[in-house]
């Protein structure tokens, strides 16, 4: 992988892409989507994750997003996909929802565990994040609006607000699924 989409200067914002496996629809149910969400609750409350921007699609998640205590980015984001990985199997398994998918869905990312070494069953997330150090207002907004953008160019709603996975909910004023730092950029 690249150095250039690795997160090297920790005390800086970050435009990052997490995405499953396969490119694998996974978050088309909403006990799935709210396994997401809650683990950046948690992050945000206990690791000192800021978002100022995200984004939950069917097979990854946008995140504008920094650090701001002891924990580093990188860090918060290994957590995350281990503990939401393991989260999203028990899910699929055990889950309140019967998942059509289930033998497929566990025999895929059981392949992909079985690719890794230090896989030991299950790898429901792709190596790496995308990252993109915010390195100016212009660039944050910009990132900001293809974020917001993404349901509206796939097809599930029609303005970036109405999709309630998403801060475009936040920025309008709308009840939304998760805090954000205001209206400001990390750079600033």
């Amino acid at each position: 992988m690249s150095d250039s989409y690795k997160i090297q200067e920790h005390d800086k914002g970050y435009f990052i892409t997490m995405t499953v496996v396969g490119w694998i629809d996974l978050f088309t149910r909403n006990t799935y989507k709210f396994v997401i969400t809650d683990s950046l609750k948690f992050c945000q409350e206990n690791k000192g994750l800021e978002i100022y921007g995200w984004c939950l699609m069917t097979n990854h998640l946008h995140m504008i997003c920094r650090a701001t205590k002891e924990t580093t980015l990188s860090e918060i984001i290994r957590d995350f996909k281990k503990f939401t990985a393991k989260k999203l199997i028990e899910q699929i398994q055990i889950g309140d929802e019967p998942e059509s998918r289930e033998k497929w869905l566990l025999s895929f990312f059981e392949r992909a565990g079985k690719l890794m070494n230090r896989i030991k069953n299950y790898k429901v997330w792709q190596d790496g994040n995308q990252a993109k150090v915010i390195y100016s207002t212009h660039f944050f907004y910009e990132k900001l609006k293809y974020i917001h953008q993404n349901p509206v160019k796939e097809l599930i709603v029609t303005n970036p607000e109405d999709y309630l996975f998403s801060s475009a909910r936040n920025y309008a004023g709308l009840d939304y699924v998760l805090d954000i730092v205001g209206e400001s950029s990390p750079t600033d």
